[in-house]
């Protein structure tokens, strides 16, 4: 290996446990450079009509801004409406648990929930009383720590917008002084292999967004059409949450069928949930992913579920989000680096001058 390969190398080591080591908070900057990666385009766009590229950026955060507000404003009442509805139906489920589902875990289990025995309570209380202050101590720490994390977790939406303008702002000129560092005999090679990995996440990220957006619209529209008061909270919940494979259909079908049996007391409407997320894996499956992001990111469904569980694993729920787009560039350079593998010395037989042996010239040697 020659010295130049052993820097990069190094070079590569180096930055992967940098940003390992700083994962904690690396994720408003990770979100401010998507954000200024899919805002680029039409930053660019608007420079081409002879626009000022700040003014550029700043009516591409303004647009970002407004659909975030309206969306805001939009779903906000919506939410308040179902939960306020939801609410009103606590004491009917309530019966419904004493009438129906108690009598059904008495029958089958042996356990009623409703059968409380207050002297029970009472002693168990008693016996306990003087753990009292470790329980308001803990209950304190809690209530410290999560102060702590609002406190760091508004720190960092503050900071999104801040770092994604001036990352959009100077998105050209980063790229341009990247470009000029690389080795100028690997420049070719490595402009290739950039365009390859922008194609494949350009089909992703913004594919897949139009994805999650169509797909919590059909899941809203067909469980409104159940009846189910949460339908539209639910629904684009199912939808946000399907950036990860599997985990939108899983979350909407748990989250809509309790609700459905909260609501209705009655497993019909959680079989008609069933259906309706079964209608959106389909139109899923065979319309809006062929569609819109298409075959470019070439992942299997095991290298999908490994990249998913290894992100999570090595930096969390940031990971996990992140876990198929690193996926399809790190798929690029394998498939440069297998057709380089199959050009090489390494794969093809050497000129000897004789003939390689075929299946039946070949004889065991105990033979």
């Amino acid at each position: 290996m020659t010295s130049p390969r052993i820097f990069w190398f190094g070079v590569l080591v180096f930055l992967l446990v940098l940003i390992y080591l700083l994962k904690p908070i690396l994720m408003p900057f990770l979100v401010a450079m998507i954000l200024a990666y899919l805002g680029d385009p039409l930053v660019d766009r608007l420079e081409s009509l002879r626009i000022n590229r700040m003014l550029a950026v700043a009516m591409v955060f303004v647009g970002f801004g407004l659909v975030v507000v309206l969306g805001g404003l939009v779903l906000v009442p919506v939410l308040v409406r179902e939960l306020v509805a939801l609410m009103r139906g606590v004491p009917e489920f309530i019966i419904w648990l004493q009438d129906t589902a108690s009598p059904l875990l008495v029958s089958y289990f042996g356990i009623d929930p409703f059968d409380i025995r207050m002297d029970v309570l009472r002693t168990q209380v008693l016996a306990n009383w003087q753990q009292t202050g470790d329980v308001v101590t803990l209950v304190l720490a809690e209530v410290t720590k999560s102060s702590l994390a609002l406190v760091t977790w508004v720190a960092n939406l503050i900071l999104i917008p801040v770092v994604g303008f001036y990352l959009m702002r100077d998105w050209d000129n980063l790229v341009s002084a990247i470009a000029d560092l690389i080795p100028r005999d690997i420049e070719g090679t490595v402009s290739m292999l950039t365009r390859e990995c922008d194609d494949v996440l350009s089909a992703f990220l913004r594919g897949q967004l139009l994805v999650m957006l169509l797909l919590g619209c059909i899941y809203a529209t067909g469980l409104y059409f159940v009846g189910l008061e949460l339908a539209i909270v639910i629904g684009l919940l199912a939808g946000l949450a399907s950036i990860v494979p599997y985990l939108g259909v899983i979350v909407g079908i748990f989250a809509a069928g309790l609700a459905a049996l909260f609501q209705f007391q009655d497993m019909t409407y959680v079989a008609y949930v069933g259906l309706v997320f079964a209608i959106g894996q389909i139109l899923e499956g065979f319309v809006l992913t062929p569609l819109l992001v298409g075959d470019r990111i070439g992942l299997h469904p095991v290298a999908v579920i490994f990249s998913i569980l290894a992100g999570g694993q090595l930096f969390g729920f940031v990971g996990i989000l992140l876990a198929l787009p690193v996926a399809a560039v790190i798929m690029v350079f394998v498939r440069h680096a297998h057709d380089r593998y199959k050009d090489s010395d390494l794969y093809t037989v050497p000129e000897t001058g004789e003939p390689p042996l075929s299946d039946s010239t070949r004889q065991d040697p105990q033979s």
